[in-house]
């Protein structure tokens, strides 16, 4: 008896046409957004246009001949790519209210002000962001505690935040890039199959160039803060800061217990919850004025007002309202409710790259760049071009790692160039450009946390332009490119008698 098929469908190639299609669109109604909205446009007008991107997408798909059900799945499995990142980025909303309210940040602004010179700050800034992300091996742990710090003792000292931000997330993102600590790190060793301590050496001929043109640029960058620094005002916040708060070093604990389980690779998500619950407990007998002038209800017993004021802080953020503007727009900050708008960017940025993926929309883009790179410099240029793409495309660092290592890697090997190399490269231009793009889960993440946009951040992240620039550099000069050794007419002979002993 003939069984027949479950389904009747044609499955259709894309064309260039449909590959085409779905980035046009995304380009178009993204820059319109832009210029209609502004930096605005984060706040609902960019998510829209990547959801309509995402079902001209899904048109284009169906009419290739897969089914709604396959469109389902896809953007089911994109979506739970991130579920991971959606859980920091309510952790870190919840440790930015309770670190507000236990006097966390406030401490690490007041003696910020204290000790660092304007003219040093952005330099400062660059160098213990990369001391800590190397450490703890985690971008996002660093901006997300460090950096928010940073940022916001840069608008009390009345410099640039945008600058600040730059230098914060350039040194993040050393840490990310060559920490053994960093998950990015050993996923990109693991992927091409090097050796973690070799892809890490590998790095460094990037790396440590790029550094040290972020650093210089930042030394240059603030040499003429000085001028925008008013000590009067600033002896003002120092002064409303003490009557706010009691400042201690104390107030730093839960700062070193994140770091502590960060080390002990605890985590992300639930290193950081843990590090805002005790900033919760802390407050409640270190600051207790605090609580009474964020939840104004004197009626509840202390024990009660504490647990409000932690739930409170958690959930919609903290509120300070001490007539200073500065410090007002500094404190009044967090809540898991103020990374809403965040999470439902990278839902959307991730579903779209899954589906372009998935459906072999991709793949028709890159091909043809993998047939005229002839050279190692143009091979190198592609990988770099293709990681930049998918970051844009894709909205997720992992995508713009992971694709191109599978895309490429069969080229590397046909031409004998170490696995290392593709791994540097994809590292360079796949994990440091994620943050510079608005809607990538990366540069939303840092955009939310920092409360800089993107766009005014990102041409100051000068680690993050170098690294990739310095890798086709690389390619281009042959310097530091290395090669696998020839298979000798022995190596042959014994290949061939092991095979023997085999069969």
């Amino acid at each position: 008896m003939d069984v027949e098929p479950k389904s009747s469908r044609t499955i259709k190639a894309p064309s260039y046409l449909d590959a085409l299609t779905p980035v046009i669109t995304l380009i178009v109604l993204v820059g319109t957004s832009v210029a209609l909205f502004g930096l605005n446009a984060v706040n609902g007008p960019l998510q829209v246009a990547i959801i309509v991107s995402t079902m001209i997408t899904s048109m284009i798909i169906l009419k290739n001949g897969h089914s709604w059900d396959e469109i389902s799945e896809s953007g089911r499995k994109g979506i739970s790519t991130v579920s991971g990142a959606i859980f920091i980025l309510f952790a870190v909303g919840a440790l930015i209210g309770t670190w507000n309210m236990s006097g966390t940040i406030p401490t690490m602004v007041y003696y910020g002000i204290i000790m660092i010179s304007p003219n040093w700050f952005y330099p400062i800034a660059f160098l213990v962001c990369a001391g800590v992300s190397l450490s703890i091996g985690s971008s996002w742990t660093t901006a997300g505690t460090l950096g928010v710090g940073l940022v916001g003792l840069a608008n009390m000292l009345g410099i640039s935040p945008e600058i600040t931000a730059g230098a914060v997330i350039s040194g993040a993102y050393v840490g990310d890039k060559i920490s053994p600590l960093s998950e990015s790190t050993v996923l990109a060793a693991q992927l091409n199959g090097v050796e973690l301590y070799k892809h890490i050496r590998t790095q460094l001929w990037t790396t440590a160039p790029a550094g040290l043109i972020a650093l210089i640029a930042f030394i240059v960058l603030g040499m003429n803060q000085h001028g925008a620094f008013d000590a009067t005002v600033t002896n003002n916040e120092l002064t409303r800061f003490n009557e706010l708060f009691h400042i201690t070093p104390w107030n730093l604990l839960p700062l070193f217990f994140l770091l502590a389980l960060s080390v002990l690779k605890v985590p992300a998500s639930l290193a950081i919850m843990c590090s805002a619950l005790l900033a919760g407990v802390m407050a409640s007998f270190m600051q207790p004025q605090v609580i009474l002038r964020f939840i104004a209800e004197p009626d509840v017993s202390t024990p009660l007002l504490a647990i409000k004021a932690t739930w409170v802080a958690m959930a919609t953020g903290f509120q300070e309202n001490s007539g200073i503007e500065q410090i007002d727009a500094l404190l009044s900050r967090g809540g898991m409710d103020s990374m809403l708008l965040t999470i439902w960017l990278i839902i959307g940025a991730v579903t779209f790259g899954i589906m372009v993926d998935d459906f072999g929309l991709l793949n028709k883009l890159v091909t043809p760049l993998l047939l005229r790179a002839k050279s190692v410099g143009s091979l190198l240029a592609s990988v770099v071009a293709t990681a930049i793409g998918l970051n844009i495309t894709a909205g997720d660092q992992y995508i713009a790692l992971l694709l191109p290592t599978r895309l490429f890697r069969a080229e590397f090997a046909k031409r004998r160039l170490a696995p290392e190399n593709l791994s540097r490269a994809v590292s360079d231009a796949g994990i440091v450009t994620s943050p510079l793009i608005p809607w990538n889960s990366c540069g939303a993440y840092m955009a939310a946390v920092l409360g800089v946009s993107t766009m005014s951040y990102m041409p100051f992240a000068v680690f993050n332009i170098a690294a990739p620039l310095i890798t086709v550099a690389l390619g281009i000069t042959g310097f530091n490119i290395r090669y696998m050794p020839a298979a000798t007419p022995q190596s042959k002979e014994n290949e061939a008698a092991h095979k023997a002993v085999q069969e």
